[in-house]
């Protein structure tokens, strides 16, 4: 049987403009998140910036697997909800799916 690997969508947001939008956002997306068992992982703190230019918050939000990240992401109760973020910040989103605990560096040479 495959295992399935969990997948996280990641944000690093700039420029959030706090305000009823940002708010509303930050009140109704716990509740798009549920039904896929997403939940956050990373969500608020300030990073310690140790190489590099940071100017930003980063987010991770974990999810069981792709499939859930995606359809989640897609459904109709976070895509209400996507504008009053998207209109009120900067940034980018991407999605990655996560390794196992034995993955090694090297594994990406293959």
């Amino acid at each position: 049987m495959e295992q399935r690997m969990k997948a996280y969508a990641i944000a690093y947001l700039r420029n959030v403009r706090m305000g009823a939008g940002i708010v509303e956002y930050l009140e109704r997306i716990d509740e798009t998140l549920a039904p896929y068992d997403g939940h956050f992982i990373v969500h608020g703190a300030k990073p310690a910036q140790i190489e590099g230019e940071w100017e930003g918050a980063p987010i991770v939000i974990e999810f069981p697997d792709y499939d859930h990240l995606r359809d989640w992401y897609e459904s109709p109760d976070y895509r209400e909800i996507l504008p009053l973020r998207t209109e009120n910040s900067d940034g980018v989103v991407i999605f990655v799916e996560g390794v196992d605990r034995t993955h090694k560096a090297t594994d990406v040479l293959v």
